[in-house]
């Protein structure tokens, strides 16, 4: 019995490592509930994960509508190499393609939503030979306004937006004076005064001394190229020879 049970887990090991046998299979994620003001336009999200490699030429996407009031499960959107919205109905010209099929997203987009689209939206992705798995549903509920919770994060989300952008600014303009601020210092210590260079002919006021040239004149001789002493008389000279003068005419009238 052993040895028949170890050879049967040795076969199944075997197949799976092979890929015969494959483990695990389609698995599909959505939002859950979600709330949408009546005409606006809403995603309904619905990600995937396969087993096998996404091959966008057979992958099937298909979603379906299922109302609240009793009625029947109708087919909302398809896509299959490329999106098939619907071509009558109250979803007619009402959806659009939101997705991305090799970054596994097969969302849609619903626009001016109504009351009448209240219900349950089921997603489901086939990816040959990933065919099997879970389905994704979304639970939409359309309002007039709205709750309290969603304007709560939409103002949340707007003051967040603003305080990053002011900080944004704040961090740029202390940038920009912290710049200015060391161009600044590079300038002054370029500019620094420098030692002024002494004139060596140039000599200190306190041992300076001035030259007064008085007011002389100084006669030249051309006879013999003699300079004679300065023609300015002073007061005394003048009358020490009036006397003289006058005694020679007395003597002349002798």
């Amino acid at each position: 019995m052993c040895v028949k049970g170890l050879y049967f887990l040795t076969v199944l090991s075997g197949l799976a490592a092979s890929g015969v046998l494959r483990v695990g299979g389609m698995r599909i994620y959505t939002s859950g509930d979600v709330e949408a003001v009546n005409g606006t336009d809403v995603r309904l999200k619905c990600t995937f994960q396969s087993s096998s490699a996404i091959n966008p030429n057979s992958i099937i996407i298909s979603w379906s509508f299922r109302p609240l009031r009793p009625g029947r499960e109708e087919s909302l959107f398809h896509y299959q190499q490329r999106p098939y919205p619907p071509l009558d109905g109250i979803f007619r010209k009402r959806v659009s393609w939101a997705g991305d099929v090799m970054g596994r997203d097969a969302s849609i987009l619903l626009q001016q939503v109504k009351f009448t689209y209240n219900g349950t939206y089921i997603c489901q992705v086939k990816n040959p030979p990933d065919v099997h798995g879970t389905v994704g549903e979304i639970r939409l509920r359309v309002v007039t306004t709205a709750s309290f919770s969603e304007l709560l994060l939409l103002a949340l989300a707007i003051g967040g937006g603003i305080a990053a952008v002011v900080v944004l600014l704040v961090i740029v303009v202390s940038c920009r004076r912290c710049r200015k601020r060391r161009q600044r210092q590079l300038e002054g210590s370029e500019e620094a005064p420098r030692k002024e260079r002494k004139d060596p002919t140039a000599c200190h006021p306190s041992r300076s001394f001035h030259l007064y040239l008085s007011e002389t004149s100084i006669e030249i001789d051309s006879s013999d190229g003699m300079i004679s002493d300065p023609s300015t008389k002073s007061e005394s000279s003048s009358e020490e020879e009036g006397p003289s003068s006058d005694e020679e005419e007395d003597d002349d009238s002798d």
